[in-house]
């Protein structure tokens, strides 16, 4: 269903219009003169324009110049009777679509109407690829068979069902981005576009151009209209990538198009309605920064509505040998270069590493081995120098720690992590980074041993020993 603006200043022809569009299940809305119907087209977006050429005041002409002064590029379809087709080809030539010669048949009018809605696709799809381009955005599989990764992929499943706001938190390169592609994908929004802005990597004046748009002479450089992705994205979805990143003022615009789903172009005065599925990713943990002020605590919870934490890839170790086969697959398939293949060994040096860099550094990894050991059993002399620091393994976690005799093992976790939770002062954040594991995990654990009565028992037999 397409939204048609039909502009005459004849009551009957706007009627009949009304009545053979609508009966093609096209929204129609119909104006007497062409300064209303202007007014509209500003505020509402419209996929094609029909209207008069000959009208009192602004007629045809004179619109199709606003509309194209105003970046408005929407179809326009001009209807003239014989005496005026002169006219209408000038009108042509200024960027109108085309034109039809009263008297018309329905017929006549419903294939201009379609050749103009599939222009008006056309250039909708070159401008979003255009963007998906720039984004160099590349679409990926999900990997994961893991504990800790399948209460995840189920939850995508279930998240993607609604049209609510996703926040998805966890350490860099853990496949954020890749997480937000699947909720898109498996959501009733598939076959429209999906838009992705990296809030870190733009100044604030240009990240609200991005998400926003301008209008043509907003600011210095500004030298011709340019949709924001927001409203690029209508209809479907947009990822905010590294949304703490943002800065403050620009913050509450962003919760002002989360609450009202409407914003106006740098430069501009009109508002704009547009229905976009957001997305976030951070690495940051926002409800802190939130308590801390550094970030917005209603625009948190405007975002935090459908919260995924993806694992580190330490915390879904079984993974990694699916990880490298994919990997490596994949540069085969691209490159066909010999495939390396993994000792017994190796693959245990790699699943013993702590990777502070996640599943992207799992990725460079196999890049490195795939053009240094092509054609080679790897094993783990040849990986040791790739690594970007020492093998944590779960006895190297634990050195230092004097057990006692009789003691079990949650007994010796609940130490370690207690004592490593002193040693930074109660910051949570770094605690969980030092002994590798996640934020969450750790605040569960903290809790369940509140909750026991053994977080200060602890504590007080750490106490008397000293």
């Amino acid at each position: 269903m397409a939204c048609i603006c039909v502009i005459d200043d004849q009551a009957l022809m706007r009627d009949s219009l009304e009545a053979t569009l609508t009966a093609q299940d096209h929204k129609v809305f119909a104006y007497d003169n062409a300064q209303e119907a202007l007014t509209m087209i500003k505020q509402q977006s419209f996929d094609v324009v029909l209207t008069d050429l000959r009208m009192p005041g602004l007629d045809g002409v004179g619109m199709l110049r606003e509309m194209r002064r105003l970046g408005l590029d929407v179809p326009v379809v001009l209807m003239t009777a014989h005496a005026s087709v002169p006219t209408a080809v000038e009108a042509m030539k200024l960027g109108a679509f085309d034109y039809v010669q009263k008297p018309f048949d329905a017929q006549e009018i419903e294939i201009v109407i379609e050749r103009a809605l599939r222009e008006r696709s056309l250039v909708r799809d070159n401008e979003i690829l255009r963007r998906e381009i720039e984004d160099l955005n590349r679409q990926r599989e999900l990997i994961g068979q893991s504990p800790g990764m399948q209460p995840v992929l189920e939850k995508i499943q279930r998240v993607a069902q609604s049209s609510a706001t996703v926040l998805i938190t966890g350490e860099s390169g853990t496949g954020k981005e890749l997480i937000a592609r699947a909720v898109h994908m498996a959501s009733a929004r598939a076959n429209q576009p999906m838009l992705c802005v990296n809030c870190a990597a733009l100044s604030p004046m240009l990240l609200e151009s991005e998400l926003f748009g301008h209008e043509k002479g907003a600011f210095t450089g500004a030298d011709r209209l340019r949709k924001g992705r927001f409203e690029l994205a209508d209809g479907g979805t947009l990822l905010l990538d590294e949304v703490s990143e943002i800065a403050p003022p620009l913050q509450a615009k962003l919760l002002r198009v989360l609450q009202e789903r409407e914003f106006e172009r740098v430069g501009s005065s009109v508002t704009r309605r547009v229905d976009v599925r957001v997305i976030a990713t951070t690495n940051r943990d926002l409800r802190d920064w939130a308590a801390k002020a550094r970030f917005r605590e209603d625009l948190f919870y405007r975002l935090n509505v459908l919260p995924i934490e993806v694992p580190p890839l330490r915390e879904r170790r079984e993974d990694i040998a699916l990880l490298l086969d994919y990997f490596v697959g994949r540069i085969f398939a691209r490159e066909a270069r010999e495939r390396p293949t993994f000792t017994a060994d190796a693959l245990r040096m790699l699943q013993e590493y702590a990777w502070p860099g996640n599943v992207r550094e799992l990725e460079n990894l196999c890049e490195r081995v795939s053009v240094l050991e092509a054609g080679r059993e790897v094993a783990p002399a040849a990986i040791a120098p790739l690594l970007n620091g020492p093998i944590k393994t779960a006895s190297a976690a634990a050195e230092g720690l004097q057990y006692r005799d009789g003691q079990i093992l949650s007994d010796a976790e609940r130490t370690l992590i207690l004592r490593t939770l002193e040693r930074f002062s109660g910051h949570r954040e770094k605690t969980a980074r030092a002994l590798g594991i996640g934020l969450r995990t750790l605040g569960l654990k903290l809790k369940r041993w509140r909750e026991e009565g053994t977080f200060h028992e602890e504590r007080r037999r750490r106490a008397v020993m000293v």
